[in-house]
């Protein structure tokens, strides 16, 4: 793995337009390109399953850390998601790669499908994992931030005893890094706390393949929620992961990996 700073500046009219952003990308294997974007839990909970596509897949896997997570700086008038997924169009175009498939988890879905909405036509298909982003009436995004990390874990993992994880028990400076993605997941989220009133009607604007796979044991957005997302977007699928929460990727990552794989094949 090699982890590259991307100086990428954003023109334009809008929100986060003349915008300068030095985003840390980790780039590992190589063959068809990947794009991974990790959720408010940071890049260490897509780290694993980064390698496990480049080695098993035979893929170039790309993990941009969202500015702010993992120790980086966020520009401060970088504070939301469309800019986010503007950011990362230009990052494909920065390094000129086609046929890209790009996977988000949970506000890397929501991300995941801002881009959709970009219709960048260097990307064949989108995967959104348990993502956030839309309103559905009745099954509301959970506010994890009131929640302590016990309660997040009941929440986020079909098992949460082998799973969850004590803060407590971290090193200083990953506990420091933690404390920085959860400042930045609070100024990304929004006034809506992890929702866009808007988005769920305009999905119905996505002309790419979009895949949307969801945890069975899902509490932070439910499995119900899931399947709105996927009835919003033209010709999505839904697919359902049996014995995960909100992070297939680390419960069930090879189930993942074959859903992911699939999905590519059909779309190259």
């Amino acid at each position: 793995m090699t982890a590259t700073v991307h100086t990428l500046a954003l023109g334009g009219t809008e929100p986060g337009a003349d915008l300068t952003v030095d985003l840390t990308v980790d780039d590992q294997g190589s063959g068809r390109p990947f794009l991974l974007l990790h959720g408010g839990g940071g890049p260490q909970t897509v780290a694993a399953f980064a390698g496990l596509l480049a080695e098993q897949h035979g893929a170039r896997v790309l993990t941009p850390v969202h500015p702010g997570f993992g120790g980086t700086e966020r520009p401060e008038q970088l504070t939301d998601v469309g800019t986010l997924a503007r950011l990362y169009a230009d990052l494909l175009d920065t390094l000129d790669l086609r046929d890209v498939i790009v996977v988000g988890n949970s506000i890397g879905g929501w991300i995941a499908a801002e881009l959709a909405l970009l219709g960048s036509e260097r990307v064949s298909g989108y995967v959104l994992v348990d993502a956030a982003g839309i309103e559905v009436p009745g099954h509301p995004v959970v506010d994890i931030f009131p929640l302590t990390p016990q309660e997040l874990s009941a929440l986020s993992f079909h098992n949460p005893a082998r799973f969850g994880i004590d803060p407590a028990a971290l090193p200083e400076a990953v506990r420091a890094a933690a404390a920085g993605n959860r400042a930045s997941l609070a100024v990304y989220q929004g006034p809506y706390k992890m929702a866009d009133p808007g988005l769920r009607e305009r999905l119905a604007k996505v002309t790419s393949p979009v895949l949307v796979v969801w945890g069975e044991s899902d509490r932070v957005v439910d499995r119900d929620y899931g399947r709105a997302y996927a009835a919003a977007i033209p010709g999505a699928r839904f697919v359902l992961i049996a014995a995960s929460g909100h992070l297939p990727q680390i419960e069930m990552p090879s189930e993942l990996l074959c859903i992911v794989a699939e999905f590519a094949e059909e779309n190259a």
